[in-house]
């Protein structure tokens, strides 16, 4: 059992807590029962597990262990005070892995895709990542100035959706468009658009940029979307970003259920 935080493992996977850490590694610490098994359903491996057998204490967590342990991964009992000094949550479920950066294929012909620009909250990027997996979006672009979409409250907030749907991080806007069809259109959320988001037409190639609640929209994603709206009643002026972004992508995903019938 490892008792003191001077192990090797230990401090490798307290360097992924930092951003630098986790790139420059490749590798990424996920932490929780349902999080380290949607990684597993999900195909993803671990590089090794740490749990302790006192925090541990879950039907469903035990099971997840034995399972890990079935198939052959590293599997590290810690004491509680270890695991603590893992964790970056509250109360720690008792288990915790590091597992190599997600980065799932790229489509080679997106047809929706979800653009954060400037998105700086973690809460707000997580909700907008398990948004676009479950309105069809083929993939996740985080634009310059938005948050590392493998922090810990963005994998949290994000309900696995990283080890199912593609994601990429751009540090320009010329390496977005990069990763956008010649023929895909873009729109950007805005309050005071005049078009309103479901007078498009999301049957067609498409992407949704969805900005920073505080600054707005930067000039680079003003000069490449076409803006739209949200029409709404009463003295509310706009909508928390996730939800603005999740109300316009499965706006899409109702028409292209009927594009598909």
């Amino acid at each position: 059992m490892i008792t003191s935080t001077a192990n090797l493992r230990v401090k490798e996977a307290r360097k992924l807590h930092t951003r630098k850490g986790r790139y420059a590694a490749s590798k990424v610490l996920v932490e929780g029962v349902r999080l380290v098994g949607d990684a597993w359903r999900s195909g993803t491996r671990p590089l090794y597990v740490f749990y302790a057998p006192e925090l541990l204490t879950s039907e469903e967590g035990q099971a997840l262990l034995a399972q890990l342990k079935e198939e052959g991964c590293e599997c590290l009992a810690c004491s509680t005070a270890v695991f603590m000094a893992l964790s970056e949550t509250t109360t720690p479920q008792g288990i915790a892995a590091v597992l190599p950066l997600p980065r799932l294929e790229w489509p080679r012909h997106p047809s929706l895709l979800l653009i954060l620009d400037g998105v700086g909250d973690p809460g707000n990027a997580g909700a907008l990542l398990r948004s676009a997996e479950a309105a069809g979006c083929e993939g996740v672009i985080f634009a310059p100035g938005a948050v590392d979409p493998f922090n810990d409250k963005v994998l949290r907030a994000g309900m696995s959706a990283h080890f199912r749907l593609p994601v990429r991080v751009c540090t320009t806007w010329d390496a977005v468009d990069a990763l956008l069809p010649g023929e895909m259109v873009c729109y950007l959320a805005d309050a005071h658009a005049a078009r309103a988001y479901d007078e498009v037409n999301w049957r067609l190639p498409s992407a949704l940029i969805v900005s920073n609640e505080a600054r707005g929209a930067s000039v680079e994603a003003r000069q490449r979307g076409e803006a739209i709206a949200i029409p709404m009643h009463g003295a509310i002026e706009s909508l928390n970003a996730a939800i603005a972004g999740s109300v316009i992508l499965f706006e899409a995903a109702r028409q292209r259920r009927r594009n598909d019938a």
